[in-house]
């Protein structure tokens, strides 16, 4: 009888310590309005918040740094307080420096690409060289596409949110730069969103 209970204590153990890292795994950013950097055109509220620090990076990313990794994640918050549905799915976010430069967004699935593979290391053996471990790409984490920006429709009265990618350093008096969305039914064009990181 012991063995039993030992192995279902140990059974138990192991489901709260995977409830645990779940719970953990929850990120719910706040509503665009409680942002500092934000702009309003046409009743939709856009927020940008870069992530560039690592206490800030491990609420969305766990252990991931990206930063520390050449990769700067930015936070868009979308808030639709019209009556009409926004189509994103023509949507661009660029990174504009403060001597004008711009950068795209790099998609979520090409992130993972951007460290190249390391060799792995080799060990010496009776008969020549012998490969051993590689090193686990550090960009490869679920997080990177899983908190991606997905929208494609803001219906009336929702929110949408979700980190773009930018291969740069945050610097003073950069903005994000966004352009491309449209009124669902009418497919009329809203101005761009210039929304200052800093």
């Amino acid at each position: 009888m012991p063995f039993i209970f030992k192995r279902l204590a140990l059974f138990l153990s192991i489901a709260a310590a995977f409830a645990a890292d779940k719970d953990s795994a929850i990120f719910r950013p706040d509503p665009a309005d409680r942002y500092p950097h934000k702009q309003t055109n046409a009743s939709i509220t856009i927020a940008a918040d870069p992530y560039q620090t690592p206490d800030k990076q491990k609420t969305a990313f766990g252990k991931l740094d990206l930063y520390q990794h050449g990769v700067l994640p930015v936070l868009i918050v979308m808030q639709n307080d019209g009556d009409k549905a926004i189509r994103l799915d023509d949507l661009k976010v660029e990174y504009v420096g403060p001597n004008g430069n711009h950068v795209e967004a790099t998609p979520a699935k090409d992130v993972r690409y951007l460290n190249g593979p390391d060799r792995p290391d080799v060990v010496a053996g009776p008969r020549g060289p012998v490969p051993g471990k590689s090193k686990k790409n550090p960009l490869n984490a679920w997080e990177v596409e899983g908190r991606a920006f997905a929208a494609r429709m803001l219906p009336a009265g929702q929110t949408a949110s979700g980190f773009f990618y930018f291969q740069t350093g945050l610097q003073r008096g950069a903005t994000v730069y966004l352009n491309g969305l449209s009124e669902a039914a009418s497919g009329k064009q809203l101005f761009y969103f210039e929304i200052p990181l800093e």
